[in-house]
């Protein structure tokens, strides 16, 4: 039977610069190049956001709670992994759950503070469809880069936030800039 390579967990109390430079770099090398593709993706949005520029004030808002929700997902997991007491099938349900619940209620939420602000039907929907629609993906997303990075090998905790951080990004930017396409456009 062949014996499964074991996962290295970085440790800043114990490992030189050196070998978390080695650890960490890789993943923020590929984030950076996916971070340039998330610009380009961006840019395919430029008639909706040249034709109501408001809908541009709330791409980072939800670009900032798609990374939060994923954050914390990513944190709890990545310690219970290397606790060995992780399910990922359990984590999974619970995740899923958590996302639709926080998406409904934060989708509601800023599609009326959006309303109340600027008295936009088209704006309101548009940032609340899609606050509801990244929030209740985010958590799965960071689910399974936590979990793909994890059966690589490599320590989730260096690999998984900064993959799933530009993801986040380049999903949140694509379902928002879909929605928002299709109800302005």
């Amino acid at each position: 039977m062949k014996q499964k390579k074991p996962i290295f967990y970085a440790d800043d109390n114990t490992e030189s610069v050196g070998v978390l430079l080695k650890i960490r770099l890789p993943y923020l090398l590929l984030g950076l190049v996916l971070g340039i593709i998330v610009s380009f993706v961006t840019s395919k949005f430029e008639q909706v956001l040249s034709q109501n520029v408001r809908v541009s004030f709330f791409l980072p808002f939800i670009l900032y709670m798609a990374d939060a929700i994923a954050t914390q997902t990513q944190s709890i997991y990545s310690r219970n992994l290397k606790t060995g007491k992780a399910k990922f099938y359990m984590y999974l349900i619970k995740e899923l759950s958590l996302g639709l619940l926080v998406g409904i209620a934060f989708g509601i939420i800023s599609g009326l503070v959006v309303q109340v602000w600027f008295s936009d039907n088209k704006l309101a929907l548009s940032v609340g469809l899609s606050m509801f629609t990244v929030l209740a993906s985010a958590p799965v997303v960071a689910l399974l880069i936590t979990q793909i990075v994890q059966m690589l090998h490599n320590d989730p905790a260096a690999g998984a936030g900064p993959i799933d951080s530009v993801i986040q990004s380049m999903l949140s930017v694509l379902i928002y800039g879909t929605i928002s396409s299709l109800i302005f456009l």
